[in-house]
């Protein structure tokens, strides 16, 4: 057979992102880069009886909820803290509960999505640094009681605060919200490091820009919860914080949808970009407006739901995503046989099999 029948041709397709069976086959009149129509068709890829080849995440709602309340749980820690320092007293008492408040509805997601949450103290009882939710377990477990202990002396009654006890916990009140602020960063960010590490494709494919979308729609929804509680005149800092986060959430996100490869299409595409897609929406349109107009009136309020609801958003977008790039196969093999063909390319590169030349040993014979 010569070489011009092109039937033994590598597949010239590079835009095997776009089209499964181009990728696979190449472009010719049935798909295999030739230009005769063959006897017997090629085979086509398909999983056994159309099954999916992994299994979509047991995980429900209360896991995407959950990845939205730990964040803004990080995000208000920060807000409160710096509230704390440059003496805004009621844009701090707001963001401390509010912190504390989240908390505990994270705790009660994950716990209840555990299936025996009894066992959950179990996550305890070992420290392994190699694992993500080890060490999410632990950072939960640091952040949580200063948090808990900051909202607590904004709670406590006037007539209490003169007492031993009361004036305890009022001077610790500020160390505890800085230790929470301290570890703020780690808990709006654990979260994407763990879905990462996971077989999920839409998951491990971004695991370099979702630790940076996590933390930017953590701190955008921190600083609009700040811009609910706090007056107008208290309320910059959280402008300020929520609007930075809102630009590290959009870049973030864009950079997920263009990467090469097939697996970014579980972004693009479906239930999951329609969040996606009204979740930038609303983060932009919140973050212009605490830029320009909350500044000077009660706008401020509705920015700051604007980027609460985009953060909400953005979390179950991201969690649809996952779900549905388990669903295809193709996210599954596509990036796979990219990654053999890589391969194959860099073995049959010329010199790429040949041996270093071994040094002549010293004092050997050289006759």
């Amino acid at each position: 057979m010569s070489e011009d029948d092109g039937l033994l041709r590598e597949p010239r397709s590079d835009a095997g992102a776009a089209d499964f069976r181009a990728q696979t086959f190449g472009s010719g009149p049935d798909g295999d880069g030739s230009r005769e129509r063959p006897v017997v068709p090629h085979a086509e890829f398909r999983s056994y009886y159309g099954r999916q080849v992994l299994k979509s995440p047991v995980w429900d709602w209360r896991i995407a909820a959950y990845l939205f309340t730990g964040g803004l749980a990080a995000g208000t820690a920060l807000v409160a803290a710096g509230a704390d320092v440059t003496g805004r007293p009621a844009l701090r008492r707001g963001c401390r509960l509010g912190c504390s408040g989240s908390l505990i509805a994270s705790m009660y997601l994950l716990v209840a999505d555990l299936g025996r949450p009894e066992r959950f103290h179990h996550m305890l009882r070992v420290a392994k640094p190699t694992s993500p939710m080890s060490v999410g377990t632990w950072v939960l477990a640091a952040f949580g009681p200063g948090s808990v202990l900051a909202a607590g002396s904004e709670l406590l009654p006037a007539s209490a605060r003169s007492t031993l006890p009361g004036r305890l916990l009022v001077g610790a009140a500020r160390p505890a919200g800085l230790w929470a602020a301290a570890l703020a960063p780690a808990v709006a960010s654990y979260t994407a490091v763990l879905l990462s590490q996971t077989a999920v494709p839409a998951w491990h494919e971004a695991r370099r820009e979702l630790p940076f979308l996590f933390a930017g729609s953590a701190a955008a929804a921190g600083g609009g919860f700040g811009m609910l509680v706090a007056p107008v005149a208290e309320a910059g800092p959280a402008r300020r914080l929520g609007a930075t986060g809102a630009a590290a959430e959009l870049v973030a996100s864009r950079l997920i949808e263009r990467r090469p490869g097939l697996v970014t299409r579980a972004y693009t595409g479906g239930r999951a970009h329609r969040l996606r897609r009204a979740s930038e929406w609303l983060t932009l349109g919140g973050a212009l407006a605490a830029l320009t107009l909350a500044g000077r009136s009660r706008r401020v309020a509705a920015a700051g739901a604007a980027l609460l609801a985009g953060g909400v958003l953005q979390r179950f977008g991201t969690f649809e995503a996952g779900v549905a790039s388990t669903k295809d196969p193709a996210y599954v093999v596509v990036p796979q046989r990219e990654r053999l063909r890589a391969a194959e390319r860099e073995r049959e590169r010329p010199g790429a099999q040949e041996e270093p030349e071994k040094p002549e040993a010293a004092g050997g014979d050289r006759g």
